[in-house]
């Protein structure tokens, strides 16, 4: 794929631009054979590339993005974010930022901020995850470890979750996450907000169940307090501790080096109680060369089948 082509791909995927968070280029998943380390998202108002490594054709592909940005006009302001640079430093190249800029998906909208962190408050990849969590929260107790900005939480409360309490030591997240529940006027008594090491505190979290669906979305590797290949398995080996009778568990795991059956053995030999129902599907958005090193949100469910 050439830089040409690339930006007719763009102007192909803007044409129904709405204000929902859409990804319009998704080269991290070696689809496109070319450019994996680039991704364009359209986030209503604001145009946003992120760099994920450094690039020979990068100025030239900024070039090309800034052009892509001026004709289409469809956008206020335009940012572009180095991820490999210590810091994450994001840069607007064109146009002005509004003063409170939104990630809306669903008739909800959740907050972002493209200057000051490294992940910007919204994982678009989600967004089916997020969807079967709304559509399956009626009336339950819901568990929400790794909560960062809390998007499952609101999807869970707009849902009609009875109560959510959502788990993840970043107090900053956790108050982001809060504010993306005012954001969208939902009840705040629902929600229960918890700043702790997942991994050092079962006793805390064993109190607000039993949970009738748990989510489990942590990061791949997080330094010095999580990594998937060794981690991941205290969290299912607990699950006996919290989960109710009839409980659904959404397991997320976006680790390219680890496939499906990673999740579905840790499952088989910690939580035996609970039977694996079914993948979900990815969004078409986000296209990638191999299945196995794309998202995987695995759903298990205990009780009644």
């Amino acid at each position: 794929m050439t830089i040409d082509a690339l930006q007719q791909l763009l102007i192909t995927n803007a044409k129904n631009k709405t204000e929902e968070y859409t990804r319009l280029f998704h080269g991290r998943g070696n689809f496109y054979g070319a450019f994996n380390f680039l991704t364009v998202d359209s986030a209503d108002k604001v145009l946003y590339a992120a760099f994920f490594a450094p690039d020979d054709e990068a100025l030239a592909i900024v070039a090309m993005l800034q052009d892509f940005y001026a004709t289409q006009a469809k956008w206020q302001a335009m940012v572009v974010q180095r991820r490999y640079l210590k810091g994450a430093p994001t840069e607007l190249l064109a146009g002005e930022l509004p003063e409170e800029t939104f990630a809306i998906e669903n008739g909800l909208k959740y907050k972002l901020n493209f200057l000051n962190n490294q992940n910007i408050g919204f994982f678009p990849d989600m967004k089916i995850g997020r969807e079967f969590v709304q559509a399956n929260a009626r009336g339950k107790n819901v568990l929400n470890l790794f909560s960062y900005t809390c998007p499952f939480s609101v999807a869970a409360i707009a849902g009609g979750a009875r109560v959510v309490v959502n788990v993840d030591m970043a107090k900053r997240a956790l108050t982001a996450g809060r504010e993306n529940h005012r954001f969208n006027d939902l009840n705040m008594q629902a929600c229960r907000f918890m700043p702790y090491n997942i991994l050092k505190s079962w006793s805390r979290i064993k109190k607000g169940g039993p949970y009738d669906l748990i989510i489990i979305d942590p990061p791949s590797f997080q330094r010095g307090s999580f990594a998937a290949t060794t981690d991941y398995q205290k969290i299912i080996r607990r699950l006996k501790d919290f989960a109710a009778e009839e409980c659904t568990v959404l397991s997320a795991l976006n680790a390219p080096e680890l496939d499906t059956n990673f999740i579905k053995t840790l499952f088989e030999e910690n939580a035996p109680d609970f039977t694996y129902v079914k993948r979900l599907e990815n969004l078409d958005s986000f296209p990638c060369d191999d299945t196995e090193k794309s998202l995987k949100n695995l759903i298990f469910k205990k009780g009644k089948k």
